[in-house]
């Protein structure tokens, strides 16, 4: 059949004729069908506001109110690592969120082993996915893998803690680093920009990865959409600070921080970067995902393949599972054994049949 025959069949013969350009739509009720995954980890020192800032981003109460530990519980803490899940639902798109708090990281007087924890847990989950994806449920896997990660920095110093470097050099080849000024109330406009600088040419010179915005098309018309990437790359690192309280202002229900000298809008960009650091988060989500399985998770995977030889055992990981999930890997470990016990069956009537040729 000709173009041109196709092209009366789907004008002539078919009414509702949708072509190609229906693919996204596809792919979008797909999407929306299955819902989206998403890890975030926030680091740094107790009383920086994580807690806080979490709690404004998503609208929800992810964390109890926390007291900051006094210098001898500082002492004896060590660091913990805290996975909050919830399922956040806005228009019909569905979102698994989860949350991993580190309490007690740089909280030690020696801090030097503080980040193990923290590397471990991320490995961990990067293993997981790896056993899961070579396993024979691969359809119902879940994706716990740490796509983000916001570090908060103190806004009291004078740029990074040798603490900070450390822990960026540690970690930026694993996740996505995001750099977070806390507590922007605290200092001026001009401190904070001085800061921000101060903090990007350390970043720079230690060789410290970020995240990074990626540029858009030359050929993309949504001219917005250029502007806000361009907005968000000057804003990094992001200046921020969070409330949950709603104050009135002027006759207007806002979200901030009440003061003698007035009140710190949290919402407000004249303030600070608190709306630039959701928009970065929600709008470039996919962003996230796609570096940490392109770049972080086929980094991890080669380099476990290439010094195993194969892929890791269903039982490297030991965890606290209930009786029905180990019954169900117990099974799944029978079949992986009878599957191999068949390949090798086929394998060994495939070089009888060819010897007999």
């Amino acid at each position: 059949m000709s173009n041109e025959s196709l092209r009366s069949y789907a004008s002539n013969e078919a009414p509702g004729y949708v072509g190609f350009a229906n693919l996204p739509n596809q792919v979008h009720r797909k999407s929306v069908k299955k819902g989206f995954e998403f890890t975030l980890m926030v680091v740094g020192e107790s009383g920086l506001g994580k807690s806080t800032l979490v709690n404004a981003l998503f609208l929800a109460d992810l964390y109890p109110e926390k007291l900051v530990p006094d210098a001898v519980e500082k002492l004896k803490k060590t660091v913990k690592l805290e996975p909050t899940t919830v399922e956040i639902e806005e228009r019909g798109i569905k979102l698994r969120l989860t949350v991993v708090d580190t309490p007690g990281y740089g909280d030690a007087i020696d801090n030097t082993d503080s980040f193990s924890e923290i590397i471990r847990y991320i490995d961990d989950q990067f293993e997981r996915f790896l056993r899961d994806e070579s396993g024979l449920n691969r359809k119902n896997i879940v994706d716990n893998r740490v796509h983000c990660c916001f570090y908060f920095i103190s806004p009291f110093g004078h740029g990074l803690k040798p603490l900070d470097i450390e822990f960026m050099k540690q970690l930026h080849n694993k996740v996505n680093i995001v750099p977070v000024i806390a507590k922007a109330d605290v200092l001026t406009k001009r401190e904070m920009q001085k800061l921000k600088k101060r903090v990007l040419d350390e970043i720079a010179e230690n060789g410290i990865k970020i995240f990074s915005l990626p540029e858009y098309d030359s050929d993309e018309d949504d001219e917005e959409y250029k502007e806000q990437v361009r907005q968000l790359k000057q804003a990094m690192p992001f200046a921020v600070c969070g409330a949950t309280t709603m104050l009135e202002v002027k006759g207007r229900k806002v979200r901030g921080r009440l003061y003698p000298w007035g009140v710190v809008e949290v919402e407000n960009p004249e303030h600070c970067d608190f709306i630039k650091l959701r928009a970065m988060m929600i709008t470039h989500m996919q962003d996230l995902q796609d570096i940490t399985q392109r770049e972080h998770y086929e980094n991890y995977r080669s380099e476990k393949l290439a010094k195993g030889g194969q892929v890791p055992k269903r039982n490297t990981i030991i965890d606290d599972k209930s009786p029905v999930a180990a019954e169900k890997d117990r099974i799944l470990q029978e079949k992986e054994a009878e599957l191999k016990r068949m390949q090798e069956m086929i394998a060994q009537l495939q070089a009888k049949m060819q010897t007999q040729q």
